[in-house]
């Protein structure tokens, strides 16, 4: 399978290229499984993007595979009271900081759980050989235990959750990962692990799965490009590659997508080959044949380097 890099520019930054079509499709498509026929870019290349021409010399030369000792970080599953649905997002708007402190009741109120979650990281974990050992769940999903642990250690990290865009919450001014919120909030830790807070992260890993909605999304200034909010954060913070998501995920559709491609890396698959193959399976899943529509395999995409498996 032939590998596409691509730099998009403007508007194409927030569109993951895999959905374009080569060719006039045959016939219209009538039910949601008929998009299966659709000849999507995707089929026929493993498309890495790239933040500009310049960051491929340097990913390339710099580079190097991690050298960290142990294979697979996962964190998520934070312990939230929110009602139940399918989206990895949230819509309310009477979320407010002081100095610079989330409201954590609203937090932990307001989100809903994702247990699936659990399940996805305990077996992206497995097709690394690793156990619970390797795994942040739940009370211990916390933005302090984040930020204390040595993250520098891991080849791989995945964070699945919610992910909140700028102006998507009252005072939220950048994108955030979600976690456990504590009793109290504070400066260390109000349940929202920000862009900026990423940033101050010290990684080496070959890759940082963000399982999550809008994770491509701006950095929140005026006229920012796509690209430049949690993605740029974990790229400074040392991430040579990573999975980011373009739009709200359907949390099963995404379970699918991240294990599958892990699964397919874990097997020595380079990991944009891997995204590619893992959605060419949720799209033609025959037990969920909604599936077929690109709004549930075609919102993640691999950015950085995206050749090599991990």
């Amino acid at each position: 399978m032939t590998d596409m890099l691509v730099v998009p520019d403007g508007p194409l930054q927030s569109l993951p290229l895999g959905i374009l079509v080569t060719e006039k499709p045959v016939s219209a498509v009538a039910k949601l499984d008929g998009y299966r026929g659709v000849p999507w870019l995707t089929k026929k290349y493993a498309i890495t993007t790239l933040p500009s021409v310049s960051s491929l010399r340097a990913l390339r030369r710099f580079a190097k595979a991690s050298r960290a000792k142990k294979a697979f970080l996962g964190i998520g599953d934070p312990l939230l009271n929110g009602k139940q649905g399918q989206n990895r997002g949230v819509e309310m708007a009477d979320l407010f900081s002081s100095r610079g402190v989330a409201n954590v009741d609203v937090i932990r109120n307001r989100l809903m759980r994702l247990p699936e979650t659990a399940e996805e990281l305990t077996a992206i974990g497995k097709f690394l050989g690793v156990g619970p050992e390797a795994l942040m769940l739940r009370g211990k999903a916390t933005e302090k235990n984040v930020k204390t642990a040595d993250l520098s250690d891991f080849r791989i990290l995945a964070f699945a959750t919610h992910a909140l865009v700028a102006g998507e919450l009252k005072g939220l001014a950048e994108p955030t990962l979600v976690l456990t919120p504590p009793a109290t909030g504070s400066e260390i830790d109000d349940g929202l692990l920000t862009a900026s807070e990423v940033a101050q992260l010290k990684l080496n890993a070959d890759l940082v799965i963000l399982s999550a909605c809008n994770t491509a999304s701006p950095d929140g200034t005026p006229g920012a490009d796509a690209l430049s909010g949690l993605t740029k954060a974990f790229f400074y913070a040392g991430s040579r590659a990573l999975l980011v998501s373009h739009w709200p995920t359907f949390s099963d559709a995404a379970v699918s997508l991240t294990t599958g491609m892990v699964a397919r890396m874990a097997k020595g698959v380079g990991r944009s080959e891997a995204l590619r193959q893992s959605m060419l399976a949720v799209m033609n899943d025959n037990s969920n044949p909604h599936f077929a529509h690109p709004i549930f395999w075609a919102p993640f995409v691999v950015v950085g380097e995206g050749g090599r498996a991990s």
